[in-house]
């Protein structure tokens, strides 16, 4: 399984297992370096070394087999399982062109050994001088604290005072400092998915560019690195999105620390040290203590911060009372008693701050007042699933369509926030609704998608519930394709009434904007990285809920492009994530569906001619980066009812989406022989890449040259000639040369 997440609010708690696990973190970290290092090695060998060039590649080649990925969570995407096997598809690669015996390629330097050697610089020794700090302040931090906790009570009131204003000035710095190590790690261990295969991936097409003898093997390779350069760029688009909201994460945390600490299945936890007497002397020592309210069980963990290992076994027992130490008692500060059902005697244990002894008393139900956590309840938005919401969706819905459905950047790009106010304003107030004239030049495009987003983000719960949040998440976590669509047909028709119409009438508008993919460049894929962390929100912040943002953006490509099936057939009985897994056969990355014609990547892997450069430059100018285009607002508004909206159900519900179905001749292959002949022949480029869906299709990368192109019986495709090969390719896709 793959690395286990760092919440940040586990470095307040700084427990054992919390350094366990960003140990593991470190390791892993410390083996791609030495990976790194080897890597670069030898292709500085397989570049200078032409006499032991075969020697040199075999190396490699093995290099690169024996490393595996490892993940960020408890599940992979179809890109980074795509992402994770390339190494040893890499290695498969040079095994095969070391039997060719040629000559070594030009420029191998630049495209390989200098982006891995910045990775490694900038990136992995950055993650080692963080470590260095953190270790450095854990020391600072523990000895200030046990200096601080043995000053004697009877010290005057204000040099106490000032002892405590120290301490907690180095404690807030220590945490700080945490904070900021654990979010380098996760972010270096994110970046090398896609900085790290790139480099390898643009080495590898210059092998097959120089060596001749490797142009055969070059073609068996074309269909491997094409679904890789969609998943690079996925895994890529995706990182964008899960950095900025960790990085939120990690800012609010550093401000307002206390209101995002982890809910514990312990009662209570954290560090205490307990006095034990020996010998006419008594010593304190610190433990890790857990305590579990139900069964009052108490558990005691000698833990060394400073080494980072567990210096004895486990202690617990059964707790009887709590009471507070007096100051008068004790030369000790924050100090309470406790007694225990299973030992006898009392022991006598003291936290780190008043705050914090309060906290433990609360939990052992101490002879104490009993303090509550008030936590400032948020005021979760104004908006619901009613008449008035549907309404202005639908007006909202039916301006986009009409007005602006060819938009660049339709969704990603922002409206100004107080105009987004403003427009919700006035669509929810009966009073100003007939006012509102969407047609108008007054309403841009971008106001009016940045309303839409905003209505959802403030309904009280996600449009798709916290209650099924994890299903989806669990769905699209499935390794089979058709299991993810039917496990997810099936908990659609679970949600409530209206979430589900409202999301149908989402997804039905969605689609129309992906068909139009090739004008906003918003294709599916780009759509589900902007709604799913607004459709699919989790109901606690952490970086786990974070790290599952892209699976949320699968969920939402499937149903945008299944949204017929979906919505308006009932899931087969029986069906669901149980029987799909019975019935259908386990499909991994290579052959996993991919993203249809209509939703290919922007940018593909392939090097334009100067002559193209300027064309490829401006269909890759617009780029989604992340769902953090979000307008974080709070309406003071009251909104009420709203009546005679246009719905929506007119006549742009009749567009004619400019994506194409899947042609006929795929039903019937039959169909295709009988294509007339009479047409002229042609050859035609490739302007973007394509997957097949068939054997009827074909598949190509951007740049690709077809031979005998012409009109096949099926609207919107092309019939041509690939390697000797005969098939369908989508019309726009191809320009004629």
């Amino acid at each position: 399984m793959g690395l286990p997440a760092l919440e940040f609010s586990d470095c307040y708690l700084d427990s054992p297992q919390f350094r366990e696990r960003l140990k593991s973190h470190e390791m892993e970290l410390e083996k791609t370096n030495k990976f790194i290092k080897e890597l670069i090695k030898d292709g500085k060998a397989l570049i200078q070394a032409l006499k032991n060039l075969s020697t040199a590649k075999r190396k490699f080649a093995e290099s690169l087999n024996e490393f595996k990925f490892q993940c960020i969570g408890d599940a992979e995407t179809d890109d980074e399982i795509c992402i994770a096997k390339s190494l040893q598809e890499f290695a498969g690669v040079l095994q095969n062109l070391e039997d060719e015996r040629t000559r070594m390629i030009e420029n191998a330097s630049d495209v390989l050994i200098t982006p891995l050697e910045r990775f490694r610089k900038e990136q992995i020794a950055a993650a080692k001088e963080a470590k260095k700090k953190y270790d450095k302040e854990t020391e600072k931090y523990c000895t200030v604290l046990e200096k601080h906790l043995s000053l004697s009570a009877k010290k005057k009131e204000a040099h106490l005072h000032e002892a405590d204003n120290q301490v907690d000035h180095v404690r807030q710095h220590f945490y700080e400092v945490s904070l900021e190590y654990v979010f380098k790690v996760q972010e270096v261990q994110e970046r090398k998915m896609f900085e790290f295969v790139e480099p390898l991936l643009a080495f590898l097409q210059g092998l097959f560019t120089y060596y001749h003898h490797g142009y055969e093997l070059a073609k068996d390779f074309n269909h491997f690195k094409t679904d890789l350069t969609i998943s690079i760029q996925n895994t890529r688009n995706r990182f964008e999105s899960t950095r900025s909201e960790v990085e939120c994460l990690m800012k609010k945390m550093k401000e307002n620390p206390h209101e995002h600490k982890s809910i514990s299945p312990h009662t209570m936890e954290g560090y205490l040290f307990v006095q034990e007497k020996r010998s006419f002397v008594s010593t304190w020592v610190k433990y890790y203590c857990s305590y579990h309210r139900e069964p009052k069980r108490m558990t005691l963990m000698l833990f060394d911060q400073k080494s980072g290992g567990k210096v004895g076994d486990e202690d617990s027992f059964t707790l009887k009372s709590c009471t507070r130490r007096k100051t008068d008692s004790i030369e000790k500060r924050f100090c309470f008693d406790i007694e225990a059902v299973d030992r006898p005697g009392v022991i006598t244990m003291q936290a780190l701050s008043e705050e914090d002894r309060r906290l433990w008393m609360e939990a052992m139900d101490g002879r104490e007042p009993v303090y509550t956590l008030n936590r400032d309840s948020q005021n979760e938005g104004m908006a619901q699933l009613d008449v008035i919401g549907f309404n202005v969706v639908k007006k909202f819905i039916y301006a986009v369509e009409t007005r602006g459905i060819d938009e660049q950047g339709l969704y990603r790009i922002v409206g100004v926030n107080s105009r987004v106010q403003k427009l919700l304003s006035l669509a929810m107030d009966p009073k100003t609704c007939a006012d509102v004239e969407l047609d108008s030049t007054e309403w841009e495009i971008k106001t009016i998608t940045s309303a839409i987003k905003h209505y959802l983000r403030m309904l009280p719960a996600p449009l798709m519930t916290y209650q099924y949040q994890r299903s989806f998440i669990k769905a699209a976590k499935l390794d089979n394709p058709e299991a993810r669509v039917a496990e997810i047909h099936s908990i659609v028709h679970r949600l409530p009434e209206k979430n589900r119409q409202m999301l149908e009438l989402l997804m039905k508008h969605l689609a129309k904007v992906a068909s139009h993919h090739q004008q906003n460049l918003m294709t599916v894929a780009n759509l589900g990285v902007v709604f799913g962390p607004t459709l699919l929100r989790p109901q606690e912040e952490t970086v786990a809920a974070i790290m599952d943002i892209k699976f949320q953006n699968i969920v939402v490509e499937i149903l945008i492009e299944n949204h017929e099936r979906i919505f308006k057939d009932m899931p087969v009985s029986g069906g669901g994530q149980g029987n799909s897994q019975l019935n259908l056969p386990r499909r991994r990355s290579a052959d996993s569906k991919a993203p249809s014609c209509s939703e290919r990547p922007l940018t593909l892997f392939h090097t334009p001619t100067f002559s193209e450069k300027d064309k490829v430059e401006k269909r890759n100018s617009v780029v989604v980066n992340s769902s953090a285009d979000s307008v974080n607002c709070n309406s003071t508004h009251n909104w009420t009812r709203l009546n005679n909206l246009p719905t929506g159900d007119g006549d742009h519900d009749g567009l004619q989406p400019a994506k194409q179905s899947q042609p006929n001749s795929l039903q019937n292959p039959k169909v295709r022989s009988s294509m007339s002949t009479s047409t002229p022949l042609r050859k035609a480029r490739a302007l973007y890449a394509c997957k097949a869906e068939h054997d009827s299709e074909l598949s190509f990368i951007a740049g690709t040259i077809f031979d005998n192109v012409h009109p096949s019986r099926e609207p919107g495709w092309l019939e041509g000639t690939l390697d000797g090969k005969t098939g369908l390719i989508p019309e726009n896709y191809v320009e004629f040369l």
